[in-house]
């Protein structure tokens, strides 16, 4: 069997091996609270699980004749420490301090460009492992309970980041992923104006101790077209740097179908319309992750370029 295809196997099968591990051992049976999730719902979040893993297999075998897909020490050290980064610096951010308003918990992310960084310097591999792994330990270690089909959807983020190593030229990709990218950010924008009065479940009123007596803001609404506009002035600006381009350009589309994915999942989980899914859920966790991707991932670019320039590589 072919070397690549059979550490691409092992890599997807070891995902999915710590995500059970943690959710049905550690959770489940030992009942440890930080890793549980709700058990009503937990074989349809693995069936997105599973999905997710699908999707990046599938986009592997579309292309697994390219050298991005090599998995050696090398990739697999890179796996682990964009994990360990990734959980430390999400468990720092995601606490009820920098909630954002939504349906659900959602919280500010700067975190968010370390498996886009890593996806983008390493390869699609590496930022798939240290975006859903990463993701998964640092809701543990927030308390909160975890949701694998969101963890899922960070790798899948980490892992669309990394795409640009499939191309010989990394510039042509470039203008075609920012229309697709920018087309789904005004079809997700005009949604939020079509249902501005969805109510903001994370405010409360302690004076009448009630829930959602509050509309979703307008910032959580147009802030992925904030996102969009800063990415724009990246692509351009920098337009001569090709890695940071690339880099900026491919994390919004990996940033924008990863958290679509997470969202509409949550149709089927927790029973949201459509409308609330995108509105209550993709665009306040979007709108700031892309936000915090166009003036944080260029920074990591240029550390990055760096330390390899000083290093002689």
């Amino acid at each position: 069997m072919d070397k690549k295809l059979v550490n691409m196997l092992v890599t997807l099968v070891v995902v999915l091996a710590i995500f059970a591990l943690a959710v049905f051992l550690v959770g489940n049976v030992m009942g440890v609270e930080r890793f549980q999730t709700d058990q009503a719902t937990v074989l349809l979040r693995f069936a997105f699980v599973v999905l997710g893993i699908l999707i990046a297999f599938v986009v592997y075998l579309a292309t697994r004749q390219n050298k991005a897909w090599e998995i050696g020490t090398r990739q697999v050290v890179w796996m682990a420490i964009g994990a360990a980064l990734y959980a430390v610096f999400s468990w720092l951010f995601n606490g009820s301090v920098f909630v954002v308003p939504s349906i659900s918990q959602v919280a500010l992310r700067p975190a968010i460009a370390i498996p886009m960084f890593f996806g983008y310097a390493f390869g699609p591999v590496v930022g798939f492992f240290s975006g859903a792994v990463g993701n998964m330990f640092g809701d543990a270690l927030t308390g909160f309970g975890l949701s694998p089909q969101w963890s899922i959807a960070n790798g899948l983020i980490g892992f669309i980041a990394g795409l640009p190593m499939l191309f010989a030229n990394k510039k042509k990709s470039l203008d075609t992923v920012l229309i697709i990218g920018g087309v789904l950010a005004l079809l997700a924008a005009a949604v939020y104006l079509l249902n501005r009065a969805l109510p903001n479940m994370m405010f409360f009123d302690p004076a009448n101790n009630i829930f959602g007596d509050a509309p979703i803001t307008a910032f959580a609404g147009i802030s992925l077209l904030v996102g969009l506009v800063l990415v724009l002035l990246v692509r351009f600006i920098f337009g001569k740097n090709i890695d940071i381009a690339a880099a900026v350009t491919w994390s919004m589309l990996g940033n924008i179908l990863g958290i679509g994915f997470a969202a509409i999942s949550d149709i089927w989980i927790n029973g949201y319309s459509p409308a609330a899914a995108i509105v209550g859920e993709f665009l306040p966790a979007a709108g700031p992750n892309l936000i915090f991707a166009a003036i944080l991932v260029p920074l990591l670019v240029v550390a990055y370029a760096a330390v390899q320039k000083q290093s002689g590589r």
